[in-house]
């Protein structure tokens, strides 16, 4: 028996305005293919490496509309936060250094 999975690529959320810290610029290296994939991951609900305790808070943000954040890990040793204003008006990608 096989089950499939289904995968969703429409955004459950606004991005607002999308900026950048030069940490992140410089950790993605002018990729702009990266940065759209994981724009894309966050704005889709894959929040990729939190805990369950941080997950359930943005279950929470998408119901009462308080901040959204998720953690992906890049090549290295290098880790990307990708953070959504509590209004949707912006979307920030940082460093957690720069936070």
């Amino acid at each position: 028996m096989t089950t499939q999975q289904q995968i969703n690529f429409e955004p459950i959320f606004d991005l607002g305005q999308i900026v950048a810290t030069q940490g992140a610029l410089e950790a993605l290296q002018d990729d702009r293919e990266l940065a759209a994939l994981l724009l894309l991951r966050h704005s889709t609900g894959d929040y990729g490496d939190i805990c369950e305790e941080d997950r359930e808070a943005n279950r929470q943000a998408l119901k009462y509309g308080s901040r959204i954040m998720s953690v992906y890990n890049l090549f290295g040793s290098s880790c990307l936060w990708i953070i959504t204003e509590a209004d949707r008006s912006s979307t920030t990608l940082l460093l957690p250094s720069e936070y």
